[in-house]
């Protein structure tokens, strides 16, 4: 006597859409031949399964069934034996469950049979960058995110880096030059892998710059803001700027107001197309703290005698 598709999957004859769904996925999981690739009854289980399945998660077809119009294994019932009715169960080989017919000497029967809707039903959508084979078994591992803080002047000339993994292993990184705040480094193959074997996914590194107290970066160029003095602004000359690889010269001509930006041409960051930005000098003139009885007689001496007013057309 053919076994109750309800018994089958473990559920009542009134139950859910949602029930025999969960019911289905659950046994589905256990039995699956990928999860036990050497025990032969949980390939016959998993056949059973999938074909109440089949007929119960369809609405038409589990009203027939209910009814009686359709057996266990889908196929009309009828009151007499006929050579149609026992040339259709011919067909359908020893296994009787629809979607598992092999090809003649197809061992198993599994040949033809893909995996890959029951995998992402019973197990959920993959990892990012999850392949899966004819199976449906996967082929490739999930790749795994971490995030990586580093300084100001690491990302601008680049640094290797330790990370240290959430099972304990170290994974080594280097970090290119001009890397930016929010980009993803990808490590090929230093992610998980799902199945013995099986490519492994990749490792992304999201970079996080710290600030710096002087530069601040725009593209591939990178801005500072230089205090000179009054002397300087007036008479020129050569003052030190800093750089991230060191400190060069900037000449100053006379006369430099406070606001002026000046271009070191090849001291910024380093693009994609390996070409080095600029930085971009702006120079603000920064007044002593005391101002004495000296400077004080000189200006007011010279504003008598010159009639200066920056904000004249």
């Amino acid at each position: 006597m053919a076994e109750d598709l309800y018994n089958i999957l473990g559920v009542s004859r009134g139950a859910t859409e949602d029930e025999i769904r969960s019911a289905f996925r659950k046994l589905a999981k256990a039995s699956h031949p990928d999860v036990n690739p050497d025990n032969a009854g949980a390939v016959e289980r998993f056949k059973k399964i999938t074909a109440a399945n089949d007929i119960l998660s369809d609405p038409e077809k589990r009203r027939q069934y209910d009814a009686g119009e359709i057996d266990s294994k889908g196929d009309p019932r009828r009151h007499q034996w006929s050579r149609a009715g026992a040339a259709a169960g011919a067909r359908r080989g020893a296994s009787g469950a629809r979607g598992f017919e092999g090809r003649q000497g197809a061992g198993a029967g599994f040949d033809d049979f893909s995996f890959s809707d029951i995998f992402s039903d019973v197990f959920g959508a993959a990892g990012a960058g999850t392949r899966r084979d004819a199976h449906g078994a996967a082929s490739r591992g999930h790749d795994v995110r971490y995030s990586l803080e580093i300084d100001f002047l690491e990302a601008i000339q680049g640094t290797k880096k330790r990370v240290t993994l959430p099972d304990g292993g170290l994974l080594d990184l280097s970090v290119p030059e001009g890397v930016t705040d929010g980009q993803v480094l990808r490590l090929k193959g230093k992610g998980t892998a799902v199945n013995p074997g099986a490519e492994a996914g990749d490792a992304l590194v999201e970079i996080k710059v710290r600030l710096h107290p002087d530069f601040k970066r725009d593209g591939d160029d990178i801005l500072l803001d230089l205090p000179i003095t009054i002397d300087e602004a007036v008479l020129g000359g050569r003052v030190e700027v800093p750089t991230p690889t060191g400190r060069v010269q900037l000449t100053l001509p006379k006369g430099t107001s406070s606001g002026k930006t000046f271009r070191l041409k090849g001291k910024g960051a380093r693009g994609k197309a390996g070409h080095a930005g600029d930085q971009l000098v702006t120079v603000k003139i920064v007044m002593p703290s005391d101002i004495d009885d000296s400077l004080s007689y000189f200006f007011s001496e010279w504003r008598q005698t010159h009639g200066y007013d920056p904000g004249r057309k």
